[in-house]
Order: C-alpha cells, then sequence, then structure tokens
C-alpha cells in the first residue's frame, strides 16, 4: 500500500483523525498540544491520533495529500478541516463542539 493510500486509510477509518506530531499524552509541539487541548474541550472521546513523528513517510507526504503545509491537521469524515488556529477558532465560536458531536453520531 503507497503512502497516499495509507493517508486515504487512515482519514476514511476515522471519523476523527489529527495527524500531529506526540501523541495526546505527549505532543512534541505546542500547536499539536493546542489543538488536542481544544478537541477534548469540545468532547472528542473518539479522536484517532496519528503520529506523523512516527512515520517519515506520512510526514512528508500528508502536505500533499491536504494541500495543507503544517501539523496540526484535523480530518473529520475524511475532509480536512485545518490546523490548529482552524481548531481554536472553532472551538471559541462553539462550532467545534457541534461538529465533533455530529461526527461521532453518524
Amino acid at each position: 500500500m503507497s503512502v497516499m493510500e495509507r493517508i486515504q486509510s487512515e482519514v476514511e477509518s476515522h471519523p476523527l483523525v489529527l495527524f500531529m506530531k506526540g501523541t495526546a499524552q505527549y505532543p512534541m509541539c505546542s500547536y499539536s498540544s493546542r489543538a488536542v487541548q481544544a478537541l477534548l474541550a469540545a468532547g472528542a472521546q473518539n479522536l484517532h491520533i496519528v503520529n506523523v513523528l512516527e512515520d517519515p513517510e506520512i510526514r512528508a507526504n500528508l502536505p500533499r495529500f491536504s494541500n495543507w503545509p503544517t501539523f496540526p491537521q484535523l480530518f473529520i469524515h475524511g475532509e480536512l478541516i485545518g490546523g490548529c488556529d482552524i481548531v481554536l477558532e472553532l472551538l471559541e465560536s462553539g462550532e467545534l463542539g457541534r461538529i465533533v458531536m455530529e461526527a461521532v453520531a453518524q
């Protein structure tokens, strides 16, 4: 399976996927940490984390797959939502909680 197929499989197999540096318990950058905290605050219980530091192929190719250059990257039902700034904006507006609940309910 090619790396692009593996990425596609990840985003299609889980309703909520966060590609980040590190893990939810041990984020390796402040942006990843803030994105995880925002998602948890919004009620994302079934958040699937992909640590891009453990897979150099995914780290190198995800920006090409998503057309988004930075990490973290949040996908909901296979669609790129965005990075840390967008996740935080959605949390502040109250939209992130609604989006997360709808994603898990489907």
